[in-house]
């Protein structure tokens, strides 16, 4: 198989169909996939020990079926990292404007200072750059998503990242 020229990704994977096909389009298309990047809902005190049973309803994140993740890695060979999910979806405007990580407006019905689930992403993904410095992109299944893709290309434009 021949180098990859082309730039070095960071794959969000959420265990959907769409996350798996643009990890494929990425390698089609001269990229390398470095690490695939995962959120999954953090656990309550009650399903502890019931993973499979934790979903959540995210306007962001898919979650069903995040107890299978971890084969993604073993079966691809790229290195997995994961996180959970902090917040709510506070900021649900179709376009994504968040920068600052948390809100205490009118329209915040979550509590003050509630942060964004989006915002979940930011931690995650420093980790990878930190562990693959040579990590210049991010791809996510999401394209067709405005909600969703916006979000992203947010995130990956404040760490530097091409979306």
């Amino acid at each position: 198989m021949p180098q990859a020229t082309g730039l070095n990704v960071i794959a969000l994977i959420s265990g959907g169909k769409d996350s798996l096909y643009s990890i494929l389009h990425c390698i089609r298309n001269g990229h390398k996939v470095v690490a695939l990047a995962n959120l999954y809902p953090e656990p309550s005190p009650s399903t502890q020990n019931d993973e499979e049973d934790e979903d959540i309803d995210s306007f962001m994140y898919q979650t069903i079926g995040h107890s299978i993740i971890p084969l993604y890695e073993q079966a691809l060979g790229i290195p997995l990292y994961r996180q959970a999910i902090k917040g709510n979806a506070v900021d649900t405007s179709r376009i994504y404007k968040n920068t600052t990580a948390t809100t205490t407006t009118a329209t915040n019905t979550n509590g003050p200072d509630e942060t964004d689930e989006t915002e979940s992403l930011v931690p995650l993904l420093t980790r990878i750059q930190q562990a693959h410095p040579e990590a210049n992109a991010v791809s996510a299944g999401a394209i067709l998503s405005t909600y969703q893709r916006t979000r992203i290309e947010n995130i990956a434009g404040r760490l530097g990242l091409t979306p």
